[in-house]
């Protein structure tokens, strides 16, 4: 007698079909502002596809080399028995994501704007390619507005989270005169920021791109550190910050870690 359940058309198949693989693995950690800057822009994305394995940095898992793993083929999920994040970021930093293929990148801003360019994501000024000069010139202040982040901004404020949140939760003390020289080039970058965005609605121009969710994770950490005035006292500022985190996916994900309450919560009320 036949089955009448197996026989039915597509159950044999349906039940044989093996998981579906992520479209790639993004190794971080929930709190770390280069993490958070790829979760935010896939997030935006609205792309879901991946997995995400947390490194315990406090263990230092993502420095460990391959000559300290043990092998566990029945325990893939745990980070610290897969291979050396060393094969996945030379100087043992994260993010890295690696997809299946055996294609493996590293440095967050590369990761977010290889992704939104892969995956299309509309985070990107028009492409260069077309030859078009009104694109070429977008392309050019799109560049020069992420040069801008990662050199005037990013390298200041990441000295504030270092001292004054990372170092809480290493048990050292920090130090204030590092943090006093940072605020004031945070400070005096925003002052210039505060005049360009009288002019403009987001950080490369018009359009909210990624360069924007560069932004977002240090200063979140800005508010954390009670430095949110810096972001408050400035109204072209405050405004731009405002709509950033109000963007329902940034918003959603920002609720979801807990953020929302140092980052949008935050935020001055037009």
């Amino acid at each position: 007698m036949s089955n009448p359940i197996t026989n039915r058309p597509g159950f044999v198949s349906k039940a044989l079909r093996a998981p579906k693989m992520p479209a790639f693995t993004l190794y971080g950690s929930r709190g770390s502002t280069n993490t958070d800057r790829v979760r935010l822009t896939l997030a935006e994305g609205g792309f879901t596809d991946y997995e995400f394995v947390l490194l315990n940095l406090q263990k230092g898992e993502q420095k460990v080399s391959p000559s300290r793993e043990l092998p566990n083929l029945n325990n893939i999920n745990n980070p610290t028995q897969s291979p050396s994040n060393l094969t996945r970021h030379p100087f043992g930093k994260i993010p890295a994501i690696t997809f299946p293929s055996g294609f493996t990148l590293y440095e967050s801003r590369a990761i977010c704007t290889y992704l939104a360019r892969k995956y299309s994501f509309p985070l990107l000024p028009p492409s260069p390619a077309t030859g078009i000069e009104h694109d070429l010139e977008a392309t050019a202040l799109f560049d020069q507005a992420q040069s801008v982040e990662t050199h005037y901004f990013a390298e200041p404020a990441g000295k504030i989270s270092f001292e004054l949140f990372a170092k809480k939760f290493m048990g050292l003390p920090a130090d204030k005169a590092v943090v006093a020289q940072a605020l004031k080039a945070v400070e005096g970058f925003f002052d210039v920021a505060e005049r360009m965005l009288q002019e403009r609605e987001y950080m490369a121009g018009r359009e909210f791109t990624v360069v924007d969710v560069f932004y977002i994770p240090l200063v979140q950490r800005l508010f954390a550190c009670g430095y949110g005035d810096v972001i408050q006292s400035r109204g072209a500022v405050n405004a731009w910050w405002e709509r950033c985190v109000n963007r329902p996916a940034i918003r959603k994900m920002l609720a979801e870690d807990g953020g929302v309450a140092v980052a949008a919560a935050a935020a001055k009320r037009v």
